[in-house]
Formats: C-alpha cells, sequence, structure tokens
C-alpha cells in the first residue's frame, strides 16, 4: 500500500476525500462478490458491478440501512456530512438528492477506512449482498 492509513485521522478529511476513497473501497468489494458470483464475460461483470455502484443503487442501500436502524448516531452524522458536501459537480444519470445521499454512503465507507474499522465494513458491505444478492452467489 503507497499509504500508511494509520496516520490518517479520519476527523481531519474533508468528507469529499472520505467519499473519494470510500468509492474505490465500495468497488474493490463489489467486483470481488460478482467475480466470485461466477461471471467471467467482462461486459456482464461490468454490468453487474454498475448495478450494486451507482449513485441510485447506493442511495437506496443507504436508506435500507437508515430505515433498519443498522447505523450508528456517529455513522449517520458522517451519512450527513457526506450528504451536505458541496462537490460543485453536476451528477450524470441521476438526480441530485440521490447523488448526494450516495456521495454520504461513500463518505461513511472512507471514514470507516481510514478509521481501521474493516469489520464494520465488512457488515455493512454483507448486508448490503444480503439484501440484494449477487447474481450466481450462494447467499
Amino acid at each position: 500500500m503507497i499509504m500508511n492509513k494509520e496516520k490518517v485521522d479520519p476527523e481531519t478529511l474533508n468528507s469529499l476525500v472520505l467519499a473519494f476513497m470510500g468509492d474505490a473501497i465500495i468497488e474493490t468489494y463489489v467486483r470481488e462478490a460478482v467475480i466470485a458470483g461466477g461471471k467471467t464475460k467482462i461486459h456482464a461483470l461490468h454490468e453487474q458491478t454498475v448495478g450494486y455502484v451507482s449513485a441510485r443503487a447506493q442511495s437506496v442501500f443507504l436508506h435500507e440501512l437508515i430505515d433498519h436502524d443498522f447505523l450508528t448516531d456517529e455513522e449517520l452524522d458522517i451519512v450527513r456530512h457526506g450528504r451536505n458536501a458541496k462537490s460543485h459537480s453536476v451528477p450524470r444519470n441521476t438526480d441530485v438528492q440521490t447523488y448526494n445521499f450516495s456521495t454520504g454512503f461513500e463518505a461513511l465507507i472512507g471514514y470507516l477506512h481510514f478509521g481501521n474499522k474493516r469489520e464494520r465494513i465488512d457488515e455493512i458491505m454483507d448486508k448490503m449482498f444480503a439484501n440484494h444478492p449477487v447474481e450466481g452467489s450462494r447467499a
């Protein structure tokens, strides 16, 4: 790894920086799950991955976590900060509210990553795959 994440205090990072990292973490989890599902054609892998990493999918999943009281108060605060961060970019293929909730979810995952809370990331991602099983998986 290029950077020693133990030296990065997530409390000092901008929400959009957390979301930037969270996006990469989510993408990695999803790609691993989709590959484990047995698909081997790149187009099929890509299509299924997009179904999990799109702003719409992430917003839906975040709402499920919130509705089922799965997140702690601290995590909800991180989501709120991420959701309210001003990115100065225009979302493509989605509305601003959906994009903002997606950014909140990504910020949460980035925060947990830099806070060395891998087990909590695993719990959240496992919940996502339990609620939305990967095609071809045994979940």
